[in-house]
């Protein structure tokens, strides 16, 4: 067995600020990811607030590459039809950025590498706790005894849904894709922005890549999209005929959409609770939230700095930072569901529809068949 102090499960941005947030502390945990920094390839929005953490991590040199590109400009429309915009010279952080998921999460992980995490390159099989913390068991076969366990899985949850209850406030899904321009046709400049518009069964989300790509999201329930969507390029095009905006700006631009789309989660959950007596979650698999926040990484980012810090304080015999992250992420998780309805609550156009229809309910404590979506 390798006795050690903190154990990090799952890569990603989580998962990897946590090695790095640790190392900060003084710390060197062991890194417990079968391919750390592989996550999804989707192009997202890092918010504003996220300059302040990287910094304080030693990491604002991760969003100077030309790979990402400054967020100045959204359009947005919802809860009207007219097409309006905002700036990002509102924020007092700076702007956000959009960012090539890919190549940020590899430049964490290389990061994180480089803290010298004593790294466990397998998946984990099995977790126990014990009167001295966790015997973790895994693929590969070798045990490892450790005080603390930090959850970076993701919505998988594995040592959070060991110990406690995980909520869903709905069904969320994404149906995505990249787009590239069609080169028969004449050359156009795309736009450098993000673009957003509520439909009547869902909402759409479409923003210029530093690559000149055009990542496209479709965000439903999954009662609610075309049986074999991810497997028909014409069931596709067919929800893309229907919107006005993002229609207009695929067809002006000589965008092609030559293939179906990829499916994921994008629902709305959290555990009960962020923390117990000797492990932390962190990221999604703490609390995920709906896409419509942007404010997914910069939380992954947040919560990772916490938790090690807390992890810390626990092997110190001092579990106050514990509760109080503990009490940190509760406090976030009602403050996203409040901003959450008020912000859907715009949305009156499309009230008859069932997707619009559940959102104006209030889902805080709702299981899945009391919201009439198959779970």
């Amino acid at each position: 067995m390798t006795p050690t102090g903190i154990a990090v499960i799952g890569g990603g941005i989580a998962g990897a600020t946590s090695c790095i947030a640790l190392a900060k502390a003084g710390l060197r945990p062991c890194w417990i990811a079968p391919t750390p920094g592989d996550g999804p390839h989707l192009g997202e929005t890092l918010s504003p607030a996220a300059n302040t953490i990287l910094e304080n991590l030693g990491l604002s040199g991760l969003l100077t590459s030309d790979r990402h590109r400054h967020a100045n400009t959204t359009f947005s429309a919802w809860g009207h039809d007219q097409l309006r915009e905002r700036n990002s010279i509102i924020h007092l952080e700076g702007a956000g950025m959009v960012l090539n998921r890919a190549v940020f999460e590899r430049d964490l992980c290389d990061a994180a590498l480089k803290t010298r995490p004593e790294l466990f390159q397998t998946t984990l099989r099995d977790a126990q706790s014990t009167p001295n913390g966790w015997q973790l068991v895994l693929g590969d076969g070798r045990s490892i005894q450790t005080r603390f366990v930090l959850d970076c899985t993701g919505r998988k949850a594995v040592i959070g849904q060991q110990n406690n209850q995980m909520h869903r406030a709905d069904q969320l899904v994404t149906a995505w894709s990249c787009l590239c321009q069609d080169d028969t046709k004449p050359d156009v400049e795309p736009t450098p922005a993000t673009l957003i518009e509520a439909v009547s069964n869902g909402w759409w989300y479409a923003s210029l890549l530093p690559d000149k790509r055009l990542m496209v999201c479709y965000f439903s329930d999954p009662d609610l999209l075309p049986s074999g969507m991810s497997h028909d390029v014409a069931h596709w095009e067919s929800l893309i005929s229907q919107t006005n905006y993002i229609k207009q700006w695929i067809e002006s631009a000589h965008f092609a959409v030559q293939s179906p789309p990829s499916l994921a989660s994008a629902g709305t959950t959290w555990l009960s609770s962020a923390a117990g007596e000797n492990w932390a979650s962190v990221g999604d698999a703490a609390a995920a939230f709906d896409p419509l926040s942007s404010h997914g990484m910069t939380t992954a980012l947040w919560m990772a700095a916490q938790a090690s810090n807390a992890a810390k304080a626990y092997l110190e015999n001092d579990l106050d930072p514990l509760e109080k992250y503990r009490a940190a992420v509760s406090k976030g998780v009602d403050d996203f569901l409040t901003q959450r309805r008020k912000i859907y609550g715009q949305e009156h156009r499309f009230r008859d529809s069932a997707f619009w229809r559940r959102r104006h309910q209030d889902v805080r404590e709702k299981s899945p068949d009391q919201l009439g979506i198959p779970a």
